[in-house]
């Protein structure tokens, strides 16, 4: 039974040596609620389980003897949770120290919001953190044609994003997720779908979130840092199959998820956007023809899992509509009881 003075936080490791010892110090260090962790390795072979048996004593680790992907792992992870609350975490992450207690005192003020996310400004592989650190996350939004990219992604620092606000969606680098949400909008028991494996798992769970009636909430009170490997301008430099997953999931996220009414409202972007991905695929990224292949394999359990979606739609296509815009959507949020968070923000901010 999950308890409400818990909140549980979930790693999935992979070959994640060089990060894993900080972001497990980060989280032990953080201040406020009660926490657990749980640790889900993917049967790394670097090292990473020789640093995870130090915390063997503070943390439910688990082995896996194959690499299930991100997702399966997570779902792993949060079947283990005891939390009313679930922090999914990447191991390259650093939280600040009241990152958590910020997320969850955002959550509660209104039961509707079934995640929250803060703002996770960049780190290098070396966690250097510049004088002026640029923005990695502020939440998920959107396109018209079907790409979700972070808000802020990229921007220096210098005073946006100062504000509470309802936002699209969290990345799983670092949401926490209600539990009474999670149990909601999973879909035959699965939380994360685990056919997308890995990438953009996050903003399918964002989506069907928004769909189910689920709110996300930013709040900047809640500062971490993030190495992030994965950016829309170094696609080539990425291993092939998190390319060929990306495509993949793609038209899998869109199968499930979009409304008639979306796609007749963004349907010339749509084919536009599609017709780079294929001639994309088809021109230079022949490994990733396999996306497709794999889609149509799927075909009959997504259209399955797209009924039992829309079946239990409770939001309007216009509302819908309203999150699908080339800049980034967001909508007002509680302003209450922020003083205390606000001086914390600070105290951190002078910390680093």
């Amino acid at each position: 039974m999950a308890s409400n003075d818990l909140v549980t936080v979930t790693i999935v490791t992979y070959n994640s040596g060089r990060y894993i010892k900080r972001c497990l110090e980060s989280v032990l260090a953080q201040k406020g609620p009660q926490i657990e962790i749980v640790v889900v390795d993917n049967n790394s072979t670097d090292g990473t389980c020789d640093i995870l048996e130090r915390y063997e004593d503070r943390c439910h680790i688990v082995h896996n003897n194959r690499n299930m992907g991100f997702a399966a792992a997570q779902n792993q992870a949060i079947n283990l949770s005891r939390g009313n609350w679930v922090l999914t975490l990447n191991p390259d992450v650093m939280l600040m120290p009241y990152f958590i207690q910020a997320l969850l005192e955002a959550g509660r003020l209104d039961n509707r919001i079934g995640s929250v996310c803060g703002k996770l400004l960049t780190m290098s592989p070396d966690f250097d953190i510049d004088a002026k650190p640029r923005v990695d996350s502020t939440g998920i939004y959107f396109t018209p044609n079907l790409r979700h990219l972070d808000r802020g992604s990229r921007e220096i620092d210098n005073g946006h994003y100062l504000k509470r606000e309802y936002v699209f969606g969290a990345t799983a680098a670092a949401a926490l997720y209600r539990r009474s949400m999670i149990d909601d909008i999973s879909v035959n028991g699965e939380f994360f779908d685990t056919e997308f494996f890995v990438y953009r798992e996050d903003a399918d769970v964002a989506w069907r979130a928004q769909l189910l009636g689920w709110r996300c909430l930013y709040t900047p009170y809640a500062r971490g840092y993030h190495v992030r490997a994965v950016l829309p301008g170094n696609r080539r430099a990425l291993p092939k199959e998190i390319n060929m997953h990306s495509v993949k999931n793609r038209f899998l996220m869109r199968i499930k998820n979009m409304s008639a009414d979306l796609y007749k409202r963004h349907w010339l972007s749509i084919t536009a956007r599609d017709v780079v991905v294929v001639s994309c695929c088809l021109l230079y990224e022949h490994y990733s023809l396999r996306a497709f292949w794999k889609v149509l394999r799927q075909w009959s359990n997504v259209l399955e899992k797209r009924r039992q979606i829309m079946t239990r739609k409770r939001v309007s296509d216009e509302y819908m509509a309203g999150w699908f815009h080339y800049s980034p959507v967001s909508r007002p949020a509680p302003k209450k009881n922020t003083s205390m968070i606000a001086a914390r923000s600070r105290a951190q901010t002078a910390e680093t």
